[in-house]
């Protein structure tokens, strides 16, 4: 499919990243509930649980995400940020309607998937693999100035909360898979500047 996250297991080929996290937490027997061999893998650490409602609830996480977070975050961010470094022509009116789906997911999260006492998402205790999805999907954020970050994130308390829940709980690997990120954001930086620069007369 030509397409990225994809895998080699073996004979065994895969892509899509939800795909993938549940096949990893599957395919290595005695670790569905903690896994450090799939830390080592993803770079994080990851729970599959054993319990059979619990996967159910994590997938509809997963699957959530795909149609609401992810498809707001991806629009907002190529239709503002992105998309001039790329050289790609910006639509303002689709920024707004990503922007507007991104808030709304924002939102659920906030309100839904964040509920009860626990520290991660379903009221959990310790992290799952739903929560790198999410997560790296809401560190795209990065790439925008300060203050608009806060604009868009300034709002959801609970969520700011989530995000440095899960980077202390997979701490080393947090920083050092979204090194590359913090990276393109600096050059994201640097261009911008050059090109407000205006030349001496």
């Amino acid at each position: 499919m030509g397409q990225v996250p994809a895998i080699v297991d073996g004979r065994f080929k895969l892509f899509e990243s939800h795909a993938i996290l549940i096949y990893l937490a599957c395919a290595f027997p005695g670790v569905a509930d903690h896994c450090p061999v799939l830390a080592y893998v993803l770079s994080y650490a990851l729970r599959y649980p054993a319990d059979l409602t619990k996967r159910a609830k994590l997938h509809s996480v997963l699957d959530w995400h795909h149609s609401n977070l992810r498809r707001g975050s991806v629009t907002f961010i190529i239709n503002t940020t992105l998309g001039a470094a790329l050289g790609t022509p910006m639509n303002p009116q689709a920024a707004a309607k990503g922007e507007k789906l991104l808030s709304s997911s924002l939102s659920k999260i906030e309100s839904f998937w964040l509920k009860g006492n626990g520290k991660f998402l379903l009221g959990s205790l310790q992290p799952s693999i739903s929560y790198l999805s999410l997560v790296c999907e809401i560190m795209q954020l990065e790439f925008l100035d300060e203050k608009e970050k806060i604009r868009i994130l300034g709002p959801y308390k609970k969520v700011q909360q989530w995000i440095e829940n899960t980077k202390n709980a997979t701490m080393p690997y947090f920083e050092e898979v979204h090194a590359i990120l913090f990276k393109v954001k600096e050059k994201l930086q640097n261009q911008l500047s050059n090109e407000v620069k205006v030349p001496s007369l």
